[in-house]
């Protein structure tokens, strides 16, 4: 099949819950992919910061397949030793203590929730329920999540929305102290704003927040769904700052393209959860465990993260250079490879042509692009897509070099 019968197939029997780009494709290796009329792009979005180590990876390939071939599910209700073996290997490498395993970003923040809420019951009594959370976050789709995000436009719609999530402003110390009382259950943040529009926090507001919730006896919960997993070129972007939190949640690329999140916690939080608490039909099945478990060795081999800090200093670079040519740039931030450009104009056009010219990158908020590319790419990669924006960007309105 071609794009247009791809299309009008998808058209016909898929909802319309997505506004589609109108390709199709059907291949990919490494940095690139091939749409069904043979057409090359270079992915800078990779799956949004999902395919971590790009496409058709021999690790993930391997592990995939051979797995595949022995065991592929058998539930919960027995032991897993890819399961047990993944755990083991984000535990050593992290805060945590202990692991539990679902299938998606919102599933792991519903889990976090569940988790701060049933222990706060425990230890303080039914009236710490309320969960803080910030402006222009993203935490997920389902009901609870959507109540979670501080963004109006995934709500609309869907009310009454579950109770209990209150949003203050994001890197803002003083609003967050404002809003913490004696009903704060936890606090719930991205450490970097995806869907936000790649924000990052001030130097020290990550430490003041962990202040502020041992002051009022509040957990602290960090969002890596996006940022984690090598994106920033640390295994976890909390480790930039040194303050660990509570529970966290991760999703996106852990599976490196394959479908898994996961809830880490503290020993003392994690026993919250009893049987029964808690649970997740497909969650961490054999062959996600083996997916995440290659792509985890990867990144903790000896000089990856280097190499992925070292090339998103390059990206930043070269996009600043950009930045001098078309001054309707305004800012250009990023840490590793989590990268935004923020504009003057609106993003989506260009995101459009873009795709048009064979770079597949996408808009984070309204005048906000993003790149999420590989995190195995290198300088060359960078230097392909950066011309390629140079010359997006010259056929914007007002886009012509000065």
């Amino acid at each position: 099949m071609n794009n247009l019968e791809i299309i009008a197939l998808s058209d016909k029997y898929v909802m319309k819950t997505y506004a589609r780009q109108p390709v199709a494709f059907v291949r990919g290796k490494g940095a690139y992919l091939w749409d069904a009329d043979g057409k090359k792009y270079l992915d800078f979005l990779a799956g949004i910061a999902v395919n971590g180590l790009g496409h058709s990876h021999p690790a993930i390939t391997e592990a995939v397949a051979a797995q595949a071939a022995r065991l592929v599910h058998t539930s919960n209700l027995f032991y897993n030793q890819s399961q047990a073996e993944l755990a083991e290997l984000l535990c050593r490498h992290s805060f945590a203590d202990k692991a539990f395993f679902c299938n998606s970003g919102a599933e792991a923040n519903e889990a976090a929730v569940k988790l701060a809420r049933i222990y706060q019951k425990q230890k303080k009594g039914e009236g710490s329920f309320e969960i803080l959370t910030m402006e222009k976050s993203f935490h997920g789709r389902t009901l609870g999540m959507i109540a979670a995000t501080g963004q109006d436009k995934v709500k609309k719609g869907f009310e009454p929305l579950p109770e209990g999530f209150r949003h203050v402003p994001y890197d803002d110390l003083p609003a967050l102290a404002a809003a913490m009382s004696g009903k704060t259950c936890a606090v719930l943040l991205e450490p970097v704003q995806g869907e936000g529009g790649v924000r990052y926090p001030a130097e020290g507001y990550l430490r003041g927040v962990r202040e502020l919730c041992k002051q009022h006896g509040a957990l602290l919960i960090y969002d890596e769904v996006q940022c984690g997993m090598g994106r920033t070129g640390k295994l976890f972007a909390y480790e930039h700052s040194g303050v660990a939190p509570d529970i966290m949640s991760l999703a996106k690329s852990l599976g490196a393209g394959l479908p898994i999140g996961a809830c880490l916690a503290t020993d003392e939080v994690a026993r919250a959860f009893q049987p029964g608490s808690h649970a997740s039909t497909f969650g961490g099945n054999f062959l996600v465990c083996e997916a995440a478990k290659a792509f985890l060795r990867v990144l903790l081999e000896d000089g990856f993260l280097e190499k992925v800090r070292q090339t998103g200093a390059y990206l930043v670079e070269r996009l600043r250079g950009l930045q001098k040519k078309h001054p309707w740039i305004r800012e250009v931030r990023g840490e590793g490879l989590m990268v935004g450009v923020e504009l003057e104009i609106p993003a989506k056009p260009l995101v459009d042509a873009a795709l048009n010219e064979g770079l597949v990158i996408n808009a984070a908020q309204e005048k906000i692009l993003r790149l999420v590319p590989p995190l195995n790419i290198g300088n060359r990669e960078v230097d392909e897509a950066v011309d390629l924006l140079d010359d997006v960007f010259a056929q914007a309105p007002g886009g012509a070099p000065a």
